[in-house]
């Protein structure tokens, strides 16, 4: 470090401490750069409006309001214990309470509750079940024209073998890729699942001519490897 640096440091520190000893640097401003007590540090005041401005166009702040409270998180005391509920949750595990306990209007509002929530899930549910149908149907009709006219195209995802419908109960199952990502995986795994069912395959032939034990043993493992990776990707990939 040269003189003239060295001068300089010292400069800066001895400007660093006021007359009174105080010392300058984070947190500690110089006295002059301070707020004056009994002056507020924003004289001009919070901006015409700025709270109680009107929504733009796109907002919609009552409903973040209420969605942000019915979600809030409230200790409810139950049983001599407190329990953490969302605020939704507290409200309608009351009124159930109520309504068990013999209430009529708690019975009425939380039986309507239920129809009301069942009958929107019911609905729902409906679209779904229609929408999925329609899709297997016309890529199941759209698959056997290709055969017969020898047209080909891009392979539907996910496809209509891989949509499985339970007539009785109307449950609806995928048991294939959903996604162009998901079919690239299921690929893979596929092509991981046939390597290894062919290895499994050449090593057993191997091993009935094989006699050096340890030779044998390396076989075994690989064999044993192989057979649980097929296990594990057939959880997978079902076809």
């Amino acid at each position: 470090m040269t003189r003239k640096t060295i001068q300089k440091h010292k400069q800066r520190a001895k400007l660093s401490r006021s007359d009174t000893g105080y010392e300058v640097g984070y947190g500690k401003p110089p006295k002059s750069s301070r707020f004056k007590k009994g002056k507020s540090g924003n004289p001009k005041g919070r901006p015409k409006g700025s709270k109680n401005r009107r929504p733009y166009l796109n907002e919609e702040r009552l409903k973040d309001i209420i969605i942000e409270e019915a979600y809030r998180t409230i200790d409810v005391v139950e049983g001599g214990k407190t329990v953490s509920y969302p605020m939704a949750q507290a409200v309608i595990r009351a009124l159930a309470v109520n309504a068990a306990k013999g209430q009529l209007r708690a019975q009425e509002l939380f039986t309507s509750l239920l129809a009301s929530t069942e009958d929107a899930n019911n609905q729902l549910y409906a679209e779904y079940f229609n929408t999925v149908m329609s899709y297997k149907l016309n890529w199941e009709r759209e698959l056997e024209d290709r055969k017969l006219t020898g047209r080909t195209g891009p392979e539907p995802i996910p496809h209509p073998d891989h949509i499985v419908v339970d007539m009785k109960t109307g449950l609806v199952v995928v048991k294939g890729p959903m996604t162009k990502a998901e079919k690239r995986i299921y690929d893979k795994l596929r092509e991981q699942k046939t390597w290894a069912l062919e290895e499994i395959e050449e090593l057993t032939k191997d091993l009935e001519t094989e006699t050096d034990p340890a030779i044998r043993k390396l076989m075994e493992d690989d064999i044993r490897r192989d057979t649980e990776m097929v296990e594990i990707i057939s959880r997978v990939i079902t076809d």
